[in-house]
């Protein structure tokens, strides 16, 4: 059944006009007509089974036939990653990460990030898309960029339960697998930007009590860096 993402759903409304983008598609794309039933969710945890009551394709109506609330199962994975140059590639990690049930995405600012410039409304809608495509009824929360050393101070960060920072250079790491423990309510991993973050970057990180680790064997791109850690965090409260 067709999914449509409304952020404003009011609870034990009992009919709701959609939006003109989303009456067009509804009417026009998928060619629905009065009586068929679709899903609305807002990605806060609201479903709605509704029933369509008139077909305009500028100012579809329907009705709710059957509302629920989804609480938000398992624990907090979040997800902080450099921007970057390529902006494509950075989209593309939103959606994998959006897909994977991934519930917090923090674009970081780096020393040695080479891109700043970030489309918020461009990347929610892709995270809006991802949502829908995955039949999910909670939206990633997504944060404005922030610099490296003021996400570290943040509250909500350090209580963070378990901390990771994924880097390439030398030293004592263990694979990220290996550490996560889904019996905790929250983890939170770094990805950096494309040079890698900076040896003072991964230093502050550690006396932050982040604990260094290692996604695989093999050097990634950081949006892959980030789809693996994404996997990793996702399949460990999944077996």
């Amino acid at each position: 059944m067709p999914l449509f993402y409304i952020p404003d759903i009011v609870a034990k409304q009992q009919e709701i006009e959609l939006d003109e983008d989303t009456s067009k598609h509804i009417v026009n794309v998928l060619r629905m007509k009065k009586g068929e039933q679709l899903h609305l969710t807002d990605g806060k945890g609201f479903l709605l089974l509704t029933s369509i009551t008139d077909d305009h394709k500028k100012r579809c109506r329907v009705s709710v036939v059957n509302e629920q609330f989804i609480p938000q199962t398992g624990r907090k994975t979040s997800i902080a990653i450099s921007l970057l140059k390529n902006a494509s590639r950075f989209e593309w990690f939103l959606e994998k990460a959006t897909e994977l049930g991934i519930t917090e995405i923090i674009p970081l600012l780096c020393d040695r990030t080479e891109k700043q410039h970030f489309r918020f409304d461009r990347m929610h809608n892709i995270l809006v898309s991802a949502m829908l495509q995955s039949q999910q009824a909670w939206l990633p929360v997504l944060h404005q960029p922030v610099g490296f050393g003021q996400l570290l101070k943040q509250e909500d960060i350090i209580s963070t339960t378990q901390k990771f920072i994924a880097h390439c250079m030398p030293g004592d790491k263990q694979p990220l697998a290996a550490l996560v423990n889904s019996s905790l309510p929250s983890q939170l991993v770094l990805i950096g930007p494309e040079g890698d973050f900076s040896p003072e970057e991964v230093a502050f990180a550690t006396e932050h009590y982040f604990m260094p680790v290692t996604l695989g064997n093999t050097r990634l791109r950081t949006e892959t860096a980030g789809m693996v850690a994404a996997v990793l965090l996702r399949a460990v409260g999944s077996r």
